[in-house]
């Protein structure tokens, strides 16, 4: 069963976010307290560890949850697979659906200057949250009949 790995969070854009032991995320918000979120299309950015592992097999040794500056860390699914409008039961309440697939990264990316690349243009992903509530570490995802 996929799931949550950790959550993440910064108080500024384009900036390695922190994990945090649990996180509210806000119907049509997103994460409290980080700085992406807001009445727009990516409110909460996610993850896989699986493409945090590609780049390690690059050599890059030292990436850990936050590193590419996303708020969900998961593990167990192919996230940039899954198409714009899928949703998302993140723990017990959360539901989010996907908005966007992969960013253009921005110049001044401090993910790409500490790293020399960034994965997050090209496999991860953004979501709306259409339901609010608590995620912490550990709970399970599952994706949302009939989406």
């Amino acid at each position: 069963m996929p799931k949550v790995v950790s959550i993440n969070i910064s108080e500024r854009k384009g900036t390695i976010k922190k994990p945090i032991e649990v996180g509210y995320f806000r119907e049509n918000h997103g994460l409290e307290g980080d700085a992406h979120a807001g009445n727009w299309h990516r409110q909460v950015s996610l993850l896989a560890q699986e493409s945090i592992d590609k780049m390690k097999r690059m050599g890059i040794w030292d990436l850990v949850a936050g590193k590419f500056a996303e708020n969900i860390t998961t593990e167990g699914i192919e996230l940039y697979t899954l198409p714009v409008g899928t949703r998302l039961k993140v723990g017990e309440e959360v539901i989010l659906e996907i908005s966007q697939i992969g960013k253009k990264c921005h110049e001044a990316c401090e993910i790409r200057k500490i790293t020399g690349d960034c994965i997050m243009p090209r496999e991860g992903i953004f979501a709306k949250v259409i339901k609010g509530g608590f995620v912490k570490p550990g709970d399970e995802i599952e994706i949302v009949p009939g989406t």
